[in-house]
């Protein structure tokens, strides 16, 4: 398994694929120490917990540096994603056990009361595009909840899954309880169909949602599924355009436009769309591409080349299709998987920037008659995880909002994640939810207990 830095093209290091044997060995273990684990008081897994989020800041300058080298992401950006990681680790730490207290209930027995257990072991098949926070907004209120977690990451960010394991080491987490499998996505249906794993969480893309979504159906075990987006930025003719223009900068471009969550249809009400074009495009040239271990660069490369054909093709297709070109769109020459911040105005239904997910700092705007055909056309999606809508009026905003097709509305702010939130889709961007009290019971057996 070959880790490769994005910006050169060049191979960092190899890592060892784990064989069947080994395989075998380290599911048996996290089959037997979710036993004990689950047996162990929850004060002293939130107190582990706690020194997960120690570890992870005392080693976070090593711990970006990894991620930024694997995958390309800035590295101011990195060391914030493993501050948030540390974040929801001490989130849950404090707040989940009064979440998993069980609830009494007034019924016709003499004491009635739910109570929230562990399923046993859960499979976390993570994605390359946020290596660390991802696997830890799954981990940790698994791993409170009484679970082991066995991370099947991918394949492009081995290093990054190696260092969590170190992580979880160093701070104490039983051996067993946390366990890294470094296999090929072929291997997943099987692990997925094996009896000591008891529930699955992906992250990931629509094929890959659809293929865990067969096997955990044929084994019949719980699943969250948190998938692609091609998530709205609703823009109303009231709106502090300045403002917005800036939040579109950001959402667009956030980890180099690779993420679920960015904004990538920008959907403007005709009477301000000119200007607000204008303010984007300015925004978006503004940006310095380049080294992500250099600070002042704000756009890293793409992952992995394929990456950058594939978002390529789709600026293509979409010009084809009728599309302006306002800036960018050229493969840059020299090494590396960069892409330029890209802008193109004139964007339907029907075109490629519009229908698909567009991994990549590409905006594609799209004007509307008024806010109903903006809502409209925001929910003109087969995906549905998150949106922002601008507007000075927030009581209207709010309004709207609940006519939005979306996991999650933003309005007046860009669409983040946050451990006090939930976080999922709907549509074809999945299903459950992470984070939040709604994502520590999603892999709990809710057991009602009646007492006659």
């Amino acid at each position: 398994m070959r880790s490769v830095n994005p910006a050169t093209g060049k191979p960092i290091r190899d890592y060892p694929e784990h064989d069947e044997p080994a395989i075998r060995l380290r599911l048996e273990a996290a089959r037997i120490a979710s036993a004990s684990w689950r047996a162990t008081p929850l004060a002293e897994r939130s107190a582990i917990l706690r020194k997960v989020a120690f570890v992870l800041r005392a080693q976070q300058a090593e711990c970006a540096r990894i991620m930024t080298l694997e995958m390309g992401k800035p590295i101011a950006a990195a060391e914030a994603e493993v501050e948030k990681c540390a974040w929801a680790c001490e989130y849950y730490a404090e707040h989940g056990p009064r979440f998993l207290e069980p609830e009494p209930v007034a019924t016709d027995a003499a004491k009635s009361l739910v109570r929230y257990e562990p399923l046993g072991v859960v499979l976390a098949v993570m994605p390359w595009n946020f290596p660390f926070w991802q696997v830890f907004r799954c981990a940790a209120p698994a791993l409170l909840a009484g679970n082991a977690v066995v991370l099947k990451h991918a394949s492009n960010v081995p290093g990054s899954a190696s260092a969590i394991a170190e992580v979880m080491r160093d701070a104490g987490v039983p051996e067993g309880v946390f366990t890294t499998l470094l296999v090929p996505a072929s291997v997943v249906g099987r692990l997925i169909g094996d009896p000591a794993i008891d529930a699955v969480s992906l992250t990931g893309s629509e094929p890959a949602g659809i293929a865990v979504a067969e096997a955990a159906g044929r084994a019949i075990k719980k699943t969250v599924l948190e998938l692609g987006g091609s998530d709205p930025f609703v823009v109303l003719a009231d709106a502090d355009l300045a403002r917005a223009a800036t939040g579109a900068v950001a959402g667009r471009t956030v980890n180099n436009g690779q993420s679920c969550i960015a904004a990538k249809r920008f959907i403007v009400e005709a009477a301000v769309a000119a200007r607000f074009e204008a303010a984007l495009v300015e925004g978006m040239r503004a940006l310095t591409m380049g080294d992500p271990m250099d600070r002042a660069v704000a756009i890293g490369p793409l992952a992995r080349a394929d990456l950058r054909t594939e978002l390529h093709d789709q600026v293509e297709r979409t010009l084809r299709a009728g599309a302006t070109l306002a800036l960018g769109g050229r493969i840059p020459s020299g090494p590396g998987f960069f892409y330029p911040p890209t802008v193109m105005t004139g964007v339907e239904p029907g075109m490629a920037a519009f229908d698909e997910e567009t991994f990549g700092p590409l905006a594609a705007v799209t004007r509307a008659r008024d806010a109903r055909h903006a809502v409209e056309l925001a929910n003109r999606s087969r995906f549905g995880l998150g949106a922002s809508l601008w507007t000075q009026d927030a009581a209207r905003g709010e309004a709207l909002a609940a006519g939005i097709e979306a996991g999650a509305v933003f309005v007046n702010g860009v669409v983040k994640s946050d451990p006090r939130l939930p976080f999922g889709g709907i549509k074809r961007s999945g299903y459950g939810r992470e984070l939040a009290w709604h994502g520590l019971r999603e892999f709990v057996n809710v057991k009602t207990v009646w007492i006659g």
